[in-house]
């Protein structure tokens, strides 16, 4: 790379993946996620590696890193920390600048936010800690189901007959899953059932907080096709969603990194 001198790197550390941006002179020069499978160190040490490598730069060459997410605090480099809320936020407005509500589907919880036009935090509501208000729940139901995560979305597009969750907890979501299967229930039709169930919290929240739009949804749920078209239809407008959903916190902290020396 001929110009090093205005490269800024995002982490984002989440409970799933971690995720870098590498940005430089204001354009993505390279990402990468990886698992962070409770290693938080290791794990920032390869999403940073792969990010450098790929651009062909070094940790001396950057201009600033940002970190953010439940992992940040075990990060083994020195680095300015920064909710994941805001970065969250910075990010949207970085790739939709019309964006007024953010929705974060991640692994442990979901969370809405409003973000002002220049693309800072306004407010925001997080979800119970309960599995329905997350990806996990759909990890348990792909597991019952003997699924792959990343194939829930395009199947539960083509249900005919989506199931009815009569409750909103997710111990007694497994039961019911387990009892629908019993009487004949379609795995289709199940997980749109389960996208309905998750878009009806999803909607309470985002209402809750007021929303405007325009709506962007991000995070792993942001990759399930079935979910956003649960959730658009539960809002009544079309949500936006990034082409990858799970990098714009990343995104966010590096263009922060970046407006700290601007």
């Amino acid at each position: 790379m001929s110009d090093t001198s205005a490269c800024f790197v995002g982490l984002d550390m989440g409970s799933a993946y971690t995720k870098a941006i590498l940005r430089c002179n204001q354009n993505i020069a390279a990402s990468s996620i990886f698992p962070s499978g409770g290693d938080y160190k290791n794990a920032a040490r390869r999403a940073l590696d792969e990010v450098l490598s790929t651009a062909g730069t070094d940790f001396e060459s950057l201009s600033g890193i940002v970190v953010t997410g439940l992992g940040a605090g075990s990060i083994p480099f020195e680095a300015r920390k920064i909710s994941d809320l805001s970065c969250q936020a910075m990010g949207c407005h970085c790739l939709f600048p019309s964006a007024r509500t953010v929705i974060d589907i991640g692994g442990q919880f979901t969370k809405a936010a409003k973000i002002t036009p220049q693309g800072r935090l306004a407010d925001f509501l997080i979800s119970e800690k309960c599995a329905t208000g997350s990806g996990r729940f759909l990890q348990i139901i792909a597991r019952i189901l003997q699924i792959k995560v990343e194939d829930i979305g395009a199947l539960s597009l083509s249900a005919k007959s989506p199931v009815e969750f009569s409750t909103n907890c997710a111990v007694f979501a497994e039961s019911e899953t387990v009892s629908r299967i019993a009487e004949g229930a379609a795995k289709e039709d199940i997980l749109a059932g389960v996208h309905r169930a998750m878009a009806s919290k999803t909607a309470m929240l985002v209402k809750r907080l007021k929303m405007e739009p325009d709506v962007v949804l991000t995070g792993g749920g942001g990759e399930d096709a079935g979910l956003i078209r649960a959730i658009s239809e539960a809002l009544g407008i079309a949500v936006l969603v990034p082409e990858q959903p799970r990098l714009s916190a990343a995104l966010g902290a590096a263009c922060l990194a970046e407006e700290e020396l601007s």
